[in-house]
C-alpha cells in the first residue's frame, strides 16, 4: 500500500493521495463520485466516541496493514476516513 503526502516542512496539516482503485477495493460500498478527506488524529478512540455519541453515522473501526481507521458521513452522505497518529 502506497499513498503521496503533500505538506508544508514542519506543517501540522498534509494532503494525501490514495489510488481510487484500491480504495474501491477496500470498501466497495463507498461513494467514490466526489473526493474525500481523511484525517489523521491521535485521539483516535475519543474522537470515535465523540462523533457516535452526536449521533454522526460512523462505520466500524478497521484494522489496515498501516493502523486503525473509520470513516463517518455529514448530512449529505459525503464519507471521510480518520487513521489513527502514532
Amino acid at each position: 500500500m502506497s499513498w503521496i503526502e503533500i505538506a508544508p516542512k514542519g506543517a501540522a496539516t498534509s494532503i494525501v493521495l490514495h489510488s481510487k482503485a484500491l480504495v474501491a477495493k477496500m470498501n466497495p460500498d463507498m461513494n467514490l463520485g466526489t473526493p474525500s478527506l481523511m484525517y489523521f488524529t491521535e485521539k483516535f478512540d475519543e474522537l470515535y466516541c465523540d462523533l457516535r455519541n452526536k449521533n454522526v453515522k460512523v462505520g466500524e473501526i478497521v484494522e489496515l496493514p498501516t493502523g486503525r481507521v473509520f470513516n463517518f458521513a455529514d448530512n449529505e452522505e459525503n464519507y471521510f476516513a480518520v487513521a489513527e497518529k502514532g
